[in-house]
């Protein structure tokens, strides 16, 4: 059975990137390495890989990773951090509870 893998790394200038692939060394290997100038890792070395998860089903895998993609700062780092209080309370709707949460 194949493995797909939702990863972010951390950046040098402490942003993330978030992506997807079936081989997560290699591709690790090649944002490391610069292999694509048009990367967005690629001026934003040393990268550090700070979450990942491994997925069976390759729909499942894409739409995690569009779906992480589109998280605020706080919400990917409460990921990261395995805090998962945090985490439902970015999640919930800014609308319905305002966008500024009494957090730490």
């Amino acid at each position: 059975m194949k493995s797909y893998f939702v990863y972010i790394l951390q950046c040098n200038d402490t942003s993330y990137y978030t992506g997807f692939t079936n081989n997560l060394e290699r591709r690790l290997g090649e944002h490391s390495s610069g292999k694509n100038k048009d990367c967005y890792t690629f001026d934003k070395r040393p990268l550090k890989l700070v979450w990942y998860e491994t997925f069976n089903n390759v729909l499942d895998a894409i739409s995690t990773e569009k779906k992480i993609k589109g998280w605020t700062r706080r919400k990917k780092e409460a990921l990261i951090n395995e805090d998962w209080d945090k985490l439902v309370l970015y999640s919930k709707n800014h609308t319905q509870y305002g966008s500024s949460f009494d957090v730490e």
